[in-house]
């Protein structure tokens, strides 16, 4: 018979006060609006949000804005932008379609060609960012537009049907009401969180969004983060293309076009720091979700569209106040002031910096 494991006095401390950071947190916030806002939705629709087939279309659709999230994500960790997200993820779209509807090629050979080729773009992104010293903003906003003709030239005016039956069960395959392609942005999700927690390069990555200098004084090179980030970056676009040749009736030159603004969205909205070195996975799906949501009342009270792009653009420009604002308020804190015990603000200091780690990357 086993024994039941009883938690000393330090663990149970521990325990309680990770329990009540996470009670404080922005996750625990994003939680809570996305469980309230679902909630009055399925109420209003009279319970048809709650069938089988609605719940499976909403996680479907949220499947992608999760993925360009992360995408996204990755980049901010390391205090950089990927304005290439939309771009990228529809010249992929289209090559997956052509390679299949055009020259016959299998899917898994096409699916493999989307990742391996979005992994080598963003790996040619962080490259050129080190090797030029321009910021990633500039430098995938050229990229960008090579993209989009490069997506133009193989799509051209028409919309691409890949044709294949086994990619088209598997976008459409689902388990207990909830599709695999879903299960394959959450798998996505722990595996980049657990790297960013758990990896020395994840942690390095961190650290060197952070704070470049003591990055690179304590022995971590800049460059190879940043390369790191915008390869990571290119392969989960390259997924997240999969899945919408999966899951889409065809692509087109449009494809990726409003992926954008939700790819700001989820991270920052979920709370990673624009200056980098402070991420939050479980945000930036939670954050996704909410997005989603707003999508979905939008529908259902049968609003203008244009009201979508409104309420997440306000939502992230508010986040980011707000979180301007709580940086600039910690800095004033932290100051020393004129007459103050130095002794004892430092001892204050020490105490609140082991109980609040400098980066985040929660599942």
């Amino acid at each position: 018979m086993s024994t039941p494991v009883r938690l000393g006095a330090p663990g149970r401390a521990r325990a309680q006060a990770g329990a009540r950071r996470f009670a404080r947190s922005t996750e625990m916030t994003l939680l809570a609006v996305g469980v309230v806002g679902f909630t009055v939705l399925a109420v209003d629709s009279h319970g048809s949000l709650l069938h089988g087939n609605a719940i499976r279309d909403v996680l479907t659709y949220l499947t992608v804005p999760i993925l360009i999230g992360l995408a996204q994500l990755v980049v901010l960790a390391a205090g950089q932008m990927n304005l290439a997200v939309g771009a990228l993820g529809g010249f992929l779209s289209v090559l997956t379609a052509g390679l299949m509807a055009d020259h016959g090629v299998p899917a898994p050979v096409a699916i493999l060609v989307a990742v391996l080729a979005g992994t080598l773009i963003g790996a040619a992104n962080g490259a050129l960012v080190v090797a030029t010293q321009i910021n990633g903003f500039i430098v995938t906003l050229a990229t960008m537009t090579i993209l989009l003709g490069l997506q133009y030239r193989v799509a051209g005016t028409r919309t691409i049907d890949a044709g294949s039956a086994g990619l088209r069960r598997f976008g459409s395959l689902s388990v207990l009401n909830i599709p695999v392609i879903f299960m394959l942005a959450l798998a996505v999700a722990a595996a980049l969180a657990f790297f960013l927690r758990r990896a020395v390069a994840g942690r390095q990555l961190l650290a060197s969004g952070g704070n470049p200098l003591a990055a690179q004084l304590s022995g971590i090179s800049n460059s190879r983060a940043l390369i790191l980030a915008h390869t990571l970056s290119g392969l989960i676009i390259g997924i997240a293309a999969v899945v919408t040749v999966a899951s889409a009736p065809g692509v087109n030159k449009s494809i990726g076009g409003d992926w954008l603004l939700p790819s700001f969205a989820a991270p920052i909205i979920g709370g990673a720091a624009l200056a980098g070195g402070s991420v939050s996975v479980l945000g930036a799906v939670l954050a996704a979700f909410i997005v989603r949501l707003v999508d979905v009342g939008r529908a259902q009270y049968s609003l203008d569209p244009s009201w979508v792009d409104f309420t997440v653009g306000a939502v992230v420009l508010g986040t980011v106040v707000i979180g301007r604002v709580r940086e600039t308020r910690q800095t004033r804190n932290a100051s020393p002031r004129p007459g103050a015990d130095t002794d004892t603000e430092a001892d204050a200091d020490a105490d609140a910096e082991a109980d609040a780690p400098t980066v985040r990357s929660t599942a």
